[in-house]
């Protein structure tokens, strides 16, 4: 395969493919529109045929990064050609360790968020799908961006589409939840633009004068520690609104909640992880003596710790099952924010590895409960109960993700959590200790759903005679399902791919320059 790859020179084109290629989906289905068919049953179908071809095509063309990116070391696949050059911006991407799950993850999920909404989205369906496509290359760019403007306009590409998708194919509340998705993504990601600026007119020439927005400038910068500290508060803001972090998390439950089922998927499976990246990619290399900072360090793992053990007690109270997945999200992603922060190779391999398997996870709940919602047009646990006799394989399937969500050994959950804990403990042994809760907690609010809404006694009427799994659905679980178990048995090929990017970014932080947290002058 590395042969035949090398042979049609596949690391020169691959990489700008992937955001072309969403792109020209999206015009045919923007001509297509324009024709006017509107939401008729066939053309509806045909778009959403071209939205899920072209996204499989994009997998397709994606997968040869598996075997082309064998180890994981440095940046590969780059293209870095002038974009605006008085602006000092390049049209720069590339490909690490990091950059590379995160790809693969996305081209992996998006074709199945086609099949997901093939039958709950009927109106204005060629611009769902538009948004959709739109969306993709929004996401990639982020991942891939290595340039500090592009980033930005990549961010804001992602950020609008789904802003749209929950405000107008959401449920009753969706005006009301895409607001505050709105806003609190929008605040963060204006004090991460002033950051990008100054930035970049620091890293610009003293000669011209002209500023300079690429990645590698920036990693070069001697700040003060008193800008290292302000800046690096303002991107940690934007990122921890969008992971979320305890205590930016109140858009989430209403965003995910009232987002139809794919956007719901898009919203845990890959967005929360542009946050948790960009702590990786940004926050942590470029500021690493505030990263250092023990004080610093102290606030975010408190926070992390608090995300674990708030998001699983709350979840565990959740009368809704769609909520209830949805703060559990908060508590994986206290896990992630845990690993990173505590700063060894195997807690930012666990972390990376989290980001990972709560997007298979997460995204195989979400799609089971918009599955259920379609039968039954309830979210409510107690609306069901015993419904494992009538739909037994939907049943083998909620039991088969919602135990790989609580890190059930076997199941791709268990590897990030454990080495996020494994490494965390070096550092960070009372807060592990106290994370480690979490797992119990998650066994709890899970197992307790599980056995009220499978395997209860079956004694509502309207549940006797629920369709099982048709075969799009089955096909669209398979996938996922396959993921969660071989990456549970099987981890190696996946560590070895971001094992030298998770040494790289420790040395790198470990090896930055002081920065001391500022105080006032009277507290030694």
């Amino acid at each position: 395969m590395t042969q035949l790859l090398a042979a049609i020179g596949y690391t020169s084109w691959v990489l700008p493919a992937l955001l072309i290629i969403p792109l020209v989906g999206a015009g045919v289905l923007l001509a297509l529109a324009a024709g006017g068919k509107g939401d008729q049953p066939g053309p509806a179908r045909t778009a959403r045929m071209i939205a899920f071809l072209t996204l499989l095509a994009e997998f397709i063309v994606s997968v040869g990064l598996w075997w082309s990116f064998e180890n994981g070391a440095g940046w590969h696949a780059s293209v870095d050609v002038p974009w605006i050059p008085t602006w000092g911006v390049r049209f720069s991407i590339g490909l690490d360790g990091f950059g590379l799950m995160m790809v693969l993850l996305t081209t992996f999920l998006m074709p199945l968020t086609v099949l997901g909404g093939w039958t709950s989205v009927r109106t204005k369906v060629h611009s769902y799908l538009i948004l959709l496509l739109v969306m993709t290359t929004g996401m990639l760019g982020v991942f891939l961006a290595r340039d500090l403007f592009l980033f930005y306009v990549m961010w804001e590409v992602m950020l609008m589409p789904m802003y749209f998708i929950i405000g107008i194919w959401g449920g009753e509340r969706r005006i009301y939840a895409s607001i505050k998705f709105f806003i609190y993504t929008m605040v963060g990601s204006i004090l991460m633009l002033v950051g990008i600026i100054y930035l970049g007119i620091q890293s610009g020439s003293p000669i011209t004068g002209a500023p300079d927005f690429s990645y590698a400038a920036a990693l070069q910068l001697s700040l003060s520690p008193a800008a290292s500290f302000w800046l690096f508060g303002a991107f940690f803001l934007a990122f921890a609104v969008k992971v979320p972090m305890f205590p930016f998390h109140t858009w989430l439950p209403d965003a995910h909640v009232e987002a139809p089922t794919a956007g719901s998927v898009i919203l845990a499976s890959i967005m929360l992880k542009t946050g948790t990246f960009g702590f990786l990619r940004f926050a942590l290399p470029l500021f690493p003596g505030v990263a250092m900072d023990p004080t610093v360090r102290m606030i975010i793992l408190v926070l992390a710790v608090i995300a674990i053990i708030y998001g699983a007690l709350v979840a565990l109270v959740q009368p809704d099952f769609k909520k209830l997945v949805a703060y559990s999200s908060v508590s994986h992603m206290g896990f992630v924010v845990l690993g990173i922060f505590a700063l060894t190779v195997e807690s930012v391999q666990g972390a990376l590895m989290v980001m990972i398997n709560h997007g298979i996870s997460t995204g195989a709940l979400f799609f089971l409960v918009g599955m259920i919602y379609e039968r039954r047009h309830s979210r409510m646990i107690d609306a069901y109960g015993g419904i494992a006799r009538v739909v037994p394989m939907f049943a083998a399937a909620l039991t088969l993700v919602g135990l790989s969500s609580i890190a059930l050994p076997g199941t791709n959950g268990f590897i990030g959590e454990f080495l996020v804990l494994v490494g965390a403990f070096k550092t960070y042994p009372v807060f592990t200790a106290l994370a480690a809760t979490g797992v119990i907690f998650a066994a709890a609010y899970m197992l307790w759903a599980l056995q009220r809404i499978l395997f209860n006694k079956l004694d509502k009427d309207e549940n006797r005679h629920l369709p099982d799994l048709n075969w799009r659905e089955i096909g669209l679980l398979t996938p996922l399902i396959a993921a969660i178990i071989w990456i549970g048995v099987y981890p190696a090929p996946v560590l070895r791919r971001m094992e030298a990017a998770a040494h790289d970014l420790v040395q790198r932080v470990e090896r930055g320059p002081p920065a001391r947290f500022p105080r006032p002058p009277m507290i030694p």
